[in-house]
């Protein structure tokens, strides 16, 4: 949606930088996180190379609202905090939600268990209780809820909290399993009660929920774990007929509903008929999506055929991660080079494998989140916060990487430079930033920005190459000069328009 000939603005490029009259500097502070070693490394005195690229920013031309960047809440990730010292502990939480550390903004939760989870249960564990008189929340109290409250805490703008169920209670579906199956139709108002009840057993505890996704992966997971299935078609009468009208009849009408919560190349069919009618798209507030059909392809049509589809709701990227591996300890170079795999690799049909390639793991978010907000995407969610050295705890064994890695047995903290790459937007990209427009004469730098609510422009860029670049960023009639080290993420902040 932003890319235009770039032989226009070399043109123009090169007559403004013959002119005599040079444009005043920009001002601007910038901060890197590069293979070389920079972790949010304030960088400066650049010296200009050979090069004539150009980026230009255009507050003119504006693009969506960012509800927030962040990460998952998962009992995996409290439980392994509440193994560390007290120090450690509140030291990761400061790191994520302190003004001074990521300051995520944007957070999410599983509703009864998931995969990392450290058993499978329900909050709704008595069969046939149609009125859920047994529903508790009392799994939560030892781990989850203490860090999503002690998150609170230190965050001093707040956060928005989303919930996600993994299943509904094997007894009210059809295979009466934890994987796989569907909620048997007789259930569709219980299960809407669930919601409300995990709304007012949380808010007794403190916590306010900003929102749900309805189900989590509603293709499944290839009958791995929690899962539980719908068609579009059966989500969005659930939504429409049940959760939606239960919701508002309790006083929750103000609670996000985002549907579907699968991979992008899945998108098209579910927002076709969630957004078919103002009745079946009255009660979805946005779209939910996962990355895991390709954690290197950015799938931008199937992004702007969504936002096309339902331009005024939401559209964010509610869980993704580097899975299928057990993370590196304490050697930043793993992340930077090809070495992690997905999924993919070994269990995608063989006219998929060009979805999976072996491909950086910062390399996958940078490129990823960029890609997703110049595509219309207003909110990137990364998953578990805190894993161990094997990329766990997880019942099924389903190993990941997690921005941050923890031995909770030596009481050791190792901050990746994946925590480090999502800091570069949640920490500098705020609640209600203004997308905008940018052009670049480098088709190799990837670059988006924004102009947050207090007037600073973030202005990010990723050289995923092996070459330093050198390029003049130019906004409001002035410009400046700026070196990008290879394989390297910038956070450029320009100051409040005076």
């Amino acid at each position: 949606m932003k890319n235009l000939n770039p032989s226009i603005y070399l043109i123009i490029a090169s007559f403004l930088m013959s002119c005599e009259n040079k444009l005043p500097e920009l001002d601007t502070t910038i901060y890197e996180t590069s293979a070389a070693g920079n972790q949010l490394t304030v960088v400066s005195d650049f010296e200009p190379l050979d090069s004539v690229t150009v980026v230009s920013l255009n507050e003119e031309k504006t693009y969506q609202k960012i509800t927030g960047f962040g990460g998952a809440f998962t009992e995996s990730s409290a439980y392994l905090l509440n193994r560390l010292s007290k120090e450690n502990r509140n030291e990761i939480l400061e790191a994520y939600f302190s003004e001074d550390g990521a300051n995520y903004s944007l957070t999410r939760t599983h509703m009864n268990s998931c995969d990392f989870s450290l058993s499978q249960y329900s909050y709704a564990a008595v069969p046939d209780d149609m009125e859920l008189r047994n529903f508790t929340v009392e799994e939560d109290r030892e781990d989850l809820i203490p860090m999503i409250k002690d998150a609170m805490a230190i965050s001093k703008d707040g956060f928005k909290l989303f919930a996600s169920p993994w299943t509904a209670p094997p007894w009210m579906k059809d295979n009466n399993e934890w994987v796989g199956g569907k909620l048997l139709p007789e259930y569709y108002d219980t299960w809407a009660l669930f919601f409300s009840k995990y709304i007012e057993a949380y808010r007794e505890e403190g916590i306010e929920l900003w929102g749900f996704t309805v189900e989590n992966e509603p293709h499944g997971n290839g009958n791995n774990w929690e899962s539980m299935h719908y068609t579009p078609e059966e989500m969005t009468t659930f939504v429409q007929h049940h959760l939606g009208p239960h919701l508002e009849e309790k006083g929750y009408g103000d609670k996000i509903i985002l549907g579907y919560d699968q991979n992008r190349a899945g998108i098209k069919e579910w927002v076709d008929v969630m957004y078919a009618t103002p009745e079946s798209s009255k009660y979805y507030d946005g779209t939910a999506i996962h990355w895991y059909e390709s954690t290197y392809e950015i799938f931008a049509d199937d992004l702007q055929y969504a936002h096309e589809k339902a331009p005024d709701k939401y559209l964010i990227e509610t869980e993704g991660c580097v899975d299928s591996e057990v993370p590196a300890w304490k050697d930043d170079a793993w992340y930077w080079k090809k070495e992690a795999t997905d999924w993919g690799w070994d269990w995608a049909p063989e006219e998929q494998k060009y979805l999976h390639p072996k491909y950086a793991p910062v390399n996958r978010y940078a490129r990823d989140i960029i890609g997703c907000m110049n595509n219309w995407v207003d909110g990137w969610v990364d998953w578990n916060m805190v894993l161990d050295k094997q990329g766990g705890p997880n019942w099924f064994k389903n190993w990941c990487a997690a921005p941050v890695i923890v031995d909770p047995d030596i009481d050791e903290v190792y901050y990746t430079p994946l925590y480090y790459v999502m800091a570069h937007f949640s920490k500098f990209i705020r609640p209600d930033a203004t997308v905008i427009d940018v052009q670049s004469t480098d088709d190799d730098l990837q670059i988006t920005a924004a102009i947050n609510p207090d007037g600073t422009t973030a202005v990010v860029v990723f050289n995923e190459g092996m070459e330093k670049k050198s390029f003049e960023l130019r906004f409001r009639e002035s410009v400046t000069t700026i070196n990008i080290d290879a394989q390297a993420l910038q956070t450029i902040m320009i100051p409040t328009k005076k």
